[in-house]
């Protein structure tokens, strides 16, 4: 079934370049909208309304992040600063300001965070028989036990460093927690020294004989860089101690890879890994009873400013709870989620008779991932299948995917596989399946030159009788049983022949000298995906012109890209009404007057991250709803192939953008309305009714009715007469 809102069906008409034009004013810039989105993960650690253990992940996710942008973010605009770049963001801002309003940003996020730590999460803890303790805190049994430990499993494998003439200041390795040590010898002669906390070692060690190998007892976990100060008088005998404190530094983990001249880009991205623990420091975070005199001595042997020094309350990087988070008490946890296997896979027919039947959709974590890879080892053992093509991004470091497209080269298959090495911080895992399946006999290959390859696709060429059929599997996220249980994302499994066609065209492109410009229904990035998307916006106004009826709702990652926010302004400024619904980065400006007032933004932050992008324009009823890898932002417009591809089943398309999409904009327990100055609000219920969360209504469908594809008619009664109040929601309630 086709409509007539296909890809290749959109009218070409575009805006000119001028009316893309962006007021600066009406841009939010970038790097703060980041922090933004940062600020609403620790808002989640905070709320009491999610069980404990939930929030101390909350707390390791957002220490994580916040780390993570340091190395990325901060640290490419440190360098445009350092080169003396004077150019100014679409925001208006110049490198240096945004640094300044960053750091700005960045250290009551910090204050918080310790707040949170030490007086919400730990007494809260200790109340549910969990006990994060520091060495100084433990009776005379438990230091006694922690020396017995520090003895048998720390000393073995530390390795002090002295600072002098003769020992050069040593290479602080990225993200590693050190003690700084100052100490004085017999003659009175004072001394420095580092010594690395053991990152082979868990940090947060079980006190022995509590509740972490005895029942009925609390558990009580030790900070390991406490017992690793307390015996520092082992590594360095004769000295007197006079000063331990903890710092860590965090340094530049953005690769630089010279594609262009780069004979082996596997090797070079080899290279470049092993470069980026030795990256240029990029912020030294210190205790804050660490002395002046010591933290001057590392600034300036790490070649910091007094701007990139920060200093935190309580223990250094607690992206380290989430060994806390996994504790097995289910009772501080959210409900396990059991993922349900959609009725139309759940036969004695077979996977690709029912594709070939229908189109089928998954929407994980609530459907099973299991589908997936069924659908590759179907594949790997199925003899009429010729050939099986496939993307991988971000698989993860045990894949079953990748197992079975192994099986399938060695059982004789034409096998191509297009491992993209540069996925951020997924480098190595990449390198390693990459070596595999060279080694198995599959044709690998590592993308296009300058790009990074993002889309998500599968390819099965079957032969059925005296032809060929492809079935196609398209998803939103990555091919990644892990993070399939842990992210919202929707995949697609259709045997139309168009899309077939396509996605042979896409590796033809992909793996080889194809110069593909046009395709039948997908919308490739960087080819014809912003056009595509410019033209479906310049649809709704010119629909919206015509019959009164524009509208506009999408769901993505991120919004960034300057052309795609001023037409949605001109959407706007026409009355087209726009919903987005935009987990992060949002540099468009909601509600302003003359503008656009008629766009709404909302961030959905709960259990489980938000991934799927789906794009929906209604067209007079006749709608488009395009899913895929892409967000709109100039990286995956630009320096990305990314894939969008059309849902034409009405009956799918309808349950997407009902039951769905809509159904997130009702979300009154986990969305937050975003304001025309960047700030968030969270959402409230109309009247009495409950806070109603999409996510947990999804989970509750999966696990209560497997049969149902989730009709709003079907929602608890709780919520069902309250629906009809939620529609758009007053920010001022």
């Amino acid at each position: 079934m086709t409509t007539d809102a296909t890809p290749r069906e959109i009218a070409p008409v575009l805006p000119s370049p001028e009316t893309l034009r962006l007021d600066p004013a009406m841009y939010i810039n970038r790097e703060l909208s980041w922090l933004a989105y940062d600020a609403r993960v620790l808002e989640e650690a905070l709320d009491k309304r999610n069980p404990l253990l939930e929030r101390v992940k909350f707390l390791a996710i957002f220490h994580n992040m916040l780390e993570e942008f340091f190395m990325i973010r901060i640290s490419g605009i440190r360098e445009q600063v350092g080169v003396g770049v004077q150019e100014r963001s679409p925001d208006g801002m110049t490198p240096a300001g945004e640094l300044s309003g960053l750091r700005a940003g960045i250290i009551p996020l910090l204050a918080t965070q310790a707040h949170l730590y030490r007086d919400d999460l730990l007494p809260a803890l200790r109340a549910a028989g969990i006990e994060i303790k520091d060495y100084g805190d433990l009776d005379a049994d438990g230091q006694r036990a922690m020396d017995e430990y520090f003895e048998r499993m720390v000393f073995p494998v530390c390795t002090p460093l002295a600072v002098d003439p003769g020992h050069p200041f040593p290479h602080i390795s990225n993200l590693s927690l050190n003690l700084a040590v100052e100490l004085q010898d017999p003659e009175g002669e004072r001394h420095f020294a580092r010594v690395k906390v053991p990152s082979v070692i868990p940090r947060l060690v079980p006190l022995p004989g509590s509740g972490a190998d005895v029942p009925d007892k609390p558990t009580v976990l030790v900070w390991l860089e406490g017992v690793l100060a307390a015996n520092l008088d082992t590594l360095f005998p004769e000295m007197q101690l006079r000063e331990i404190h903890p710092f860590r530094v965090i340094r530049d983990a953005d690769l630089e890879i010279q594609e262009v001249e780069a004979d082996d880009l596997l090797e070079s991205v080899e290279q470049s890994l092993s470069r980026r623990r030795f990256g240029s420091a990029v912020a030294l975070v210190v205790n804050s009873a660490m002395p002046s005199n010591m933290v001057n001595l590392l600034a300036r042997n790490l070649e910091l400013r007094t701007e990139d020094i920060y200093t935190l309350e309580g223990p250094l990087g607690l992206s380290d709870l989430t060994e806390v988070a996994r504790l097995n008490r289910p009772d501080l946890k959210d409900v396990p989620l059991t993922p349900r296997i959609p009725p139309a896979l759940d036969q004695n027919a077979g996977m690709f008779a029912a594709i070939a039947k229908r189109d089928i959709l998954l929407h994980h974590p609530f459907d099973s991932f299991t589908p997936v890879i069924d659908f590759i080892r179907t594949a790997a053992d199925d003899p009429d299948v010729l050939a099986i093509k496939q993307t991988l991004y971000r698989v993860g470091p045990h894949s079953p995917i990748v197992d079975a497209l192994l099986k399938a080269a060695e059982a004789g298959k034409q096998v191509a596989v297009l491992v993209e090495l540069k996925a951020r911080f997924d480098e190595e895992n990449n390198i390693e399946w990459a070596r595999k399946l060279e080694q198995a006999g599959v044709h690998v290959t590592y993308g296009l030159l300058g790009l990074k390859t993002h889309c998500k696709i599968a390819l099965v060429v079957r032969k059925e009788g005296d032809s060929i059929r492809r079935y196609v599997h398209l998803g939103t996220g990555n091919y990644n049983p892990g993070t399939a249980r842990g992210y919202t994302d929707l995949g697609l499994f259709t045997s139309r022949p168009d899309i077939g066609a396509d996605a042979s065209e896409l590796f033809n492109y992909l793996t080889g000298y194809s110069k593909q410009v046009k395709y039948r229904k997908l919308l490739v990035a960087p080819i014809t995906m912003r056009p595509g998307i410019l033209a479906l916006i310049e649809r709704e106004i010119v629909r919206q012109s015509e019959n009164g009826d524009g509208r506009i709702l999408c769901k993505m990652n991120s919004l960034v890209d300057p052309a795609c926010i001023a037409a949605l302004y001109r959407a706007s400024q026409a009355e087209v009404k726009v919903d987005l619904i935009i987990r992060g980065v949002c540099c468009l400006r909601p509600g302003v007057p003359g503008v656009s007032e008629n766009i709404r933004v909302i961030s959905v932050l709960g259990r489980f991250l938000e991934h799927s992008r789906l794009y929906y324009f209604h067209n007079s009823g006749k709608g488009t709803l395009l899913m895929g890898s892409a967000d709109l932002m100039p990286r995956n417009l630009d320096n990305r192939v990314e894939t969008l591809y059309p849902i034409e089943d009405d009956e799918m398309r309808a349950h997407i953008v009902t039951d769905l999409l809509e159904a997130y904009l009702r979300d009154t327990a986990k969305a937050r309305i975003m304001q025309a100055d960047g700030s968030y609000t969270r959402a409230t219920p109309a009247g009495d009714g409950p806070p109603f969360s999409i996510q947990d209504t999804l989970a509750d469908r999966a696990a209560n009715d497997p049969e149902i594809a989730f009709p709003l008619s079907a929602l608890p009664k709780k919520y069902r007469r309250y629906l009809s109040n939620y529609g758009r929601v007053d920010p001022q309630e």
